[in-house]
């Protein structure tokens, strides 16, 4: 259970991830990514004797002649290892070509990604490789890798992680890395201690979602009051929404769990007046006194996002 606050010395993004399991979230794609904590391209870090994974084998490619189709996609980065092209709708479109100018490389081997890195021109702290369609000769298309290293960042490791000081950020722009997010609600809330960015278990590429823990009740409390939040980073200018983060193996905390038969609390109300979780008994009881019967129940779906339990998220 995530009933205790974790210490956060000598945590590994393991641990993070199993104390703060990844969810499925909404598309996303908009904004660029410097190259800064890309590292060295040239670096291969061991570990047992294996290399150590670096980037996500999923990498975006922006600024594509608009004749491109797939195959001549393929066909361009091929030389870097097997490959698929995707990008978002693509099966229900049946389109040929990327119909917004980007597209996402699924490549079979992380070692491919670090040879496509070595291969691009750099400018601007931009990544850049030449790509030619059957009108466009040579057009630089910008190739955008995701660093695994930048999922994670723990600001403060002297401090306890407390799921319930913890925020979800939605429709997080997927260029903004795990230390970005943290600086920027730490310089609006204060007192961030950690900052996540989820990615999907396989490619493990950003999801276009976030997880923010808090080390005071002050900070968090600010946060969720806000419900939405501005990022603002470099060429990054995005309203997001923020949520509590919902746990699902919480005790209700008016019985304890006397009046549910143990079960875990189904709801959370994320109203600053409760901020707590409810068996649905507990929940009728307290939602029934005057001031409290317009409270929204957020629950916590097996694998999904918090909702609002009156509404579906499309």
């Amino acid at each position: 259970g995530g009933d205790g606050p974790l210490p956060m010395n000598g945590m590994t993004t393991t641990i993070i991830q199993i104390f703060f399991p990844p969810a499925l979230f909404w598309e996303d794609e908009s904004g660029d990514q410097g190259l800064a904590g890309l590292g060295s391209a040239h670096c291969f870090p061991h570990l047992n004797g294996e290399r150590v994974e670096r980037y996500s084998r999923k990498v975006f490619v922006g600024g594509l002649p608009p004749d491109i189709d797939e195959d001549e996609i393929t066909a361009s980065f091929r030389r870097f290892g097997h490959l698929f092209v995707d990008w978002p709708h693509k099966a229900e479109s049946k389109s040929y070509f990327p119909p917004k100018g980007y597209a996402f490389l699924l490549f079979q081997d992380e070692s491919s990604v670090q040879a496509l890195i070595d291969a691009c021109i750099q400018e601007d702290g931009k990544l850049y490789l030449c790509v030619s369609s059957p009108t466009i000769k040579d057009k630089p298309v910008q190739i955008r890798p995701w660093n695994l290293n930048d999922s994670d960042f723990v600001m403060d490791g002297s401090q306890p992680l407390d799921p319930r000081k913890t925020i979800f950020v939605g429709g997080v722009p997927r260029p903004l890395r795990a230390v970005e997010l943290a600086m920027i609600m730490d310089r609006l809330y204060g007192g961030v201690c950690y900052a996540g960015i989820d990615t999907d278990p396989e490619l493990k590429y950003p999801k276009g979602a976030g997880r923010v823990a808090f080390s005071n009740q002050q900070s968090y409390i600010a946060a969720i009051s806000a419900r939405f939040v501005q990022l603002q980073h470099g060429e990054i200018d995005k309203r997001v929404e923020v949520k509590p983060y919902v746990l699902d193996d919480q005790l209700c905390d008016e019985c304890q769990g006397t009046r549910c038969g143990g079960k875990f609390a189904p709801f959370f109300c994320a109203n600053v007046t409760c901020l707590q979780y409810y068996c649905e008994y507990c929940w009728a009881a307290i939602h029934s006194r005057a001031g409290r019967e317009f409270h929204k129940p957020l629950v916590k779906e097996g694998g999904d996002r918090p909702r609002h339990i009156s509404f579906r998220w499309n």
